[in-house]
């Protein structure tokens, strides 16, 4: 490292993330991919089919002439699939691409797609794919949701749409997502959706340049990151960062999530936002910087909800979802000058076969939707299943530090908030009133303790009227954070 390299590194430590270079960090654990590729496939190895650059279609053509389970090794330079938007590679069962170093798949913004079809156990290494002009909501790599591709050494940049879809087993390891228009990844598979996603140890940055919320007002379609329906994931070693939006967004009936050991940095919005889903494991993770650029326009307009670094939003634990947990645990996490802290929210007013339910068509997964209607609503055991809750969330052994001067905000900031809103609508809503702000707030076994705070926090409770200090909060009725420290000592009774 420079002196120069190493006199910005140290005054990042000083700093907010957001006001650093993204490659400029100050902490150890996962870090950079990008540009940090290894020299691996310089030679084809034994049986490779070679490819050579600069031929218009060669590798669509070399794959469609051999055998599934055929390997490609990809000479330097650049590879094109052709002049037209449909120019794509159609991989076979067990295909495997290698890229030697330097080897570029181009779309050269004319090409809508790179790797296609469902086919299964794909391995891709070692490329760099870009310039391809996905449609929205559709990807470059693996465009159709095949199963058990691998994903490894690959840089996956400046494309329009999702740089990478996946599918069941998917594996996508030390691998870079960067700069994409809409996604870096969209986790969708039609039917039954997806289990058993792997991201190990990739650099998630830069995406959603398209700026899709702005675009398409309300779409919920942006992110480093975007889970839906997925069973079974995996999510370790990343470095997520300066994503203008959500870092990871799971929305929509995902289940049994481990988010562990991730470095979170400077994402716009929240780092992560878990959104009517189940079952999550969220430990050991560090968030530093996040959400300052949803936060400052909140209070800019005078928006009181409680912007947040993780935003649980109708999301709990349910035990009769399956998986390695029935609860949402968020422990050993390092929170560092956040906008704020951890948001548990519920809608009183979404439900399934609400109007209110932007995930249009979907119901809980403890409901049939036909029993979510005025006249049964109302009724056991329809009235506890139609919900999408905020539950069984404990929240114990994390470190929580804020300076408000380091964040540059004045109000609105350094919260920690368990809230829902008065129920409203429609008519024949048993929701209405009070009821989710009671039942999220005291009767839904939502906990914290045993934490480490420093800074002039506050806690939204209730609903976005109630702000109290430390005291309030661990008082009753709340009586929340049992065994935690407020003087940045170490937390415990």
């Amino acid at each position: 490292m420079g002196r120069s390299r190493a006199v910005l590194v140290a005054a990042c430590s000083l700093l907010i993330a957001v006001a650093c270079p993204a490659t400029a960090r100050a902490t150890d654990g996962p870090g950079p991919v990008c540009d940090h590729q290894p020299a691996e496939h310089e030679e084809a190895p034994p049986g490779a089919v070679p490819v050579d650059p600069g031929v218009d279609g060669d590798l669509s053509a070399e794959t469609a002439a051999n055998p599934p389970g055929t390997t490609f090794w990809l000479r330097p330079g650049t590879h094109t699939l052709g002049t037209d938007r449909f120019g794509q590679v159609a991989p076979k069962d067990g295909d495997v691409y290698l890229g030697a170093p330097g080897a570029v798949v181009d779309g050269r913004g004319v090409n809508q797609a790179a790797f296609t079809q469902r086919a299964r156990d794909v391995e891709i290494h070692g490329l760099k794919i870009r310039g391809f002009a996905a449609l929205q909501d559709q990807g470059v790599v693996n465009h159709d949701s095949g199963d058990g591709w691998l994903i490894e050494n690959t840089t996956i940049e400046d494309n329009a749409g999702a740089g990478l879809m996946a599918g069941a087993r998917q594996v996508v390891r030390h691998s870079c997502l960067r700069n994409n228009g809409q996604y870096g990844l969209n986790a969708y598979q039609a039917g039954d959706g997806i289990t058993g996603l792997v991201l190990e140890g990739n650099e998630i940055t830069g995406n959603n340049t398209g700026d899709w919320e702005t675009k398409v007002p309300g779409c919920g379609c942006s992110g480093g990151a975007k889970f839906w329906a997925v069973n079974g994931a995996d999510i370790s070693g990343n470095w997520v960062h300066g994503n203008h939006g959500a870092g990871l967004w799971a929305d929509t009936n995902n289940n049994d999530f481990l988010v562990e050991g991730n470095l979170f940095e400077a994402n716009d919005a929240e780092a992560l936002f878990y959104e009517i889903s189940y079952n999550l494991v969220l430990r050991g993770n560090t968030f530093r910087g996040n959400t300052l650029v949803q936060g400052r326009a909140f209070a800019a307009r005078g928006d009181n909800f409680p912007a947040a670094a993780v935003y649980l939003s109708e999301s709990g634990g349910e035990p009769r979802v399956p998986g390695r947990t029935a609860s949402v645990d968020i422990s050993g996490n390092t929170f560092e000058d956040n906008w704020a802290g951890i948001t548990l929210w519920e809608n009183a007013d979404r439900y399934c076969n609400s109007p209110a339910n932007t995930s249009t068509g979907y119901c809980t997964k403890a409901a049939a939707k036909s029993s979510c209607a005025a006249g049964t609503i109302e009724k056991a055991p329809a009235y506890d299943d139609c919900r999408w809750k905020t539950q069984r969330v404990e929240i114990h052994g994390n470190t929580f530090r804020f300076d408000a001067g380091r964040v540059g905000c004045t109000s609105l900031c350094g919260r920690m908030a368990l809230l829902a809103n008065f129920g409203t609508f429609p008519d024949w809503s048993p929701y209405k009133g009070t009821v989710i702000e009671e039942a999220i707030t005291f009767g839904q076994a939502n906990r914290w303790h045993d934490n480490s705070y420093a800074g002039p926090w506050t806690f939204v409770v209730h609903d976005t009227s109630r702000t109290v200090d430390a005291a309030g909060w661990r008082a009753e009725p709340y009586s929340q954070d049992e065994c935690s420290s407020f003087d940045g000592g170490t937390a415990g009774c």
